[in-house]
């Protein structure tokens, strides 16, 4: 039995895409388990890029099923739209090999008109969201008046319920945001055909899991965004709207923790974020300009540009506790070849002490001052490694000082975005 996690263990926009990718060729199931299409994954095969949202990374794999799992919430206009885009690159998606959860909650056009509002109405202090309209499905999902897959699928049901809807967003919008009613009449008529098309994709997951599971095929669940960006734990409110972390696939996939065998945490060999929140190791110079521009670093989904600052193992020691992991997955270190000294985060100097996890308060976090060790830098050599050995001595003794303080072991280093730039240290 193999049921294994795969997530981000930074602020997102790590590699996930890459290494679920890589590591869905040994795997019979890649499951979908938190986010929206606010996520984005950069898989690249050969000279072809493949930009994903919401669909599993699995999907380039054409005997791979693939599964949305009930804690992810699902546009069906972005849904129809990824498929449309993966078909025009040759991608061959069809209910064989990509399934949608009868319980995952449904993204609403009156969700991201809202989510535009409130954002727009918090000023300077926004919080960065995408626009997609995430937020506020989950909100009516804890607020227990979200609209579900299995009700598109009964008309009736889903017509009094968006109906419902309609009366109450428009109020919201129309009184607090002065903005436009919203037509049920032009939505139920979308709706109608997005269910048509969406209905047999449709399934119970959990049994479907379950059972893959049990039969002894391997399972491999993909987180998206980041351990930091996660509700509970991440640097709230600066965060996304569901559990990033391994606890999030019991209840984003239906399935009980004790099957859940290992877990590995995905991190760069440096540290971005997107929008504001405290960083304690931020780079506001050259060579933050240097790493940003050497490693692309622009948001799939949005287009931003990314923070950039030093590796820091206070975040990778916490997404070690937090999730249980077993080992690091960590990438982009041919992004620092060139630099010649590379500094790491070891502490936090906070209130007279030196400590090694991650506050909750915002404003604690903000008075931390990062304690650094500096390593000696590599060149671009390391691109063309095809095994550890062959890894510079300098790059070996950087990857070393993770494993020694974040007590976890590194399997994969990544060299580059190709799937042949991957070097596997040891079995997950």
């Amino acid at each position: 039995m193999s049921a294994f996690v795969v997530l981000g263990a930074q602020w997102g926009d790590e590699g996930k895409g890459k290494m679920t990718d890589y590591l869905a060729e040994s795997a019979d199931v890649v499951v979908r388990f938190q986010g929206g299409n606010n996520a984005g994954h950069t898989v690249e095969v050969g000279e072809q890029q493949y930009k994903l949202h919401l669909i599993p990374s699995g999907i380039l794999y054409e005997d791979k099923l693939n599964v949305i799992g009930n804690g992810v919430v699902i546009d069906p206009k972005a849904f129809f739209e990824e498929i449309d885009y993966l078909k025009g690159l040759g991608v061959k998606v069809s209910p064989k090999n990509l399934i949608v959860s009868d319980r995952a909650q449904l993204i609403m056009p009156y969700h991201k008109i809202l989510d535009a509002l409130k954002e727009k109405s918090r000023g300077k202090n926004d919080i960065g969201t995408t626009g997609k309209g995430i937020g506020p499905c989950y909100t009516d999902k804890a607020e227990r008046s979200g609209i579900r897959m299995c009700d598109l699928m009964h008309t009736d049901v889903f017509k009094e319920k968006l109906q419902e809807n309609i009366k109450a967003k428009n109020e919201i919008i129309t009184k607090v945001f002065n903005g436009d009613n919203l037509s049920f009449d032009d939505i139920y008529k979308e709706f109608l055909v997005y269910a048509d098309r969406i209905k047999p994709f449709v399934k119970d997951i959990s049994v479907e899991v379950f059972n893959s599971i049990k039969a002894g095929k391997k399972v491999l669940f993909e987180g998206a965004q980041g351990t930091l960006l996660d509700i509970d734990y991440g640097t709230y409110p600066y965060v996304t709207s569901s559990n990033t972390i391994a606890g999030g696939v019991s209840t984003g996939a239906g399935i009980g923790p004790t099957l859940i065998s290992s877990a590995l945490g995905i991190a760069k060999a440096y540290t971005t974020r997107v929008g504001k929140g405290p960083f304690p190791t931020e780079l506001l110079d050259e060579t933050g300009e240097l790493i940003r521009d050497k490693g692309h670093e622009y948001g799939v989904t949005t287009g931003r540009a990314r923070r950039c600052g030093w590796l820091d193992l206070v975040i990778l020691k916490t997404s070690a506790r937090l999730s249980g992991l077993t080992s690091f997955a960590v990438t982009k270190i041919d992004t620092l070849a060139g630099i010649e000294k590379l500094k790491v985060c070891v502490g936090y100097e906070f209130e007279g002490q030196v400590i090694d996890y991650f506050p909750a308060s915002l404003e604690d976090l903000a008075k931390c001052k990062p304690v650094f060790e500096e390593f000696n830098g590599w060149d671009d050599s390391v691109a063309e490694a095809r095994s550890y050995d062959e890894l510079p001595e300098n790059a070996k003794k950087y990857l070393k000082r993770i494993e020694e303080f974040t007590d976890t072991k590194i399997s994969i280093i990544s060299v580059g975005p190709r799937r042949d730039q991957t070097i596997v240290v040891s079995n997950i």
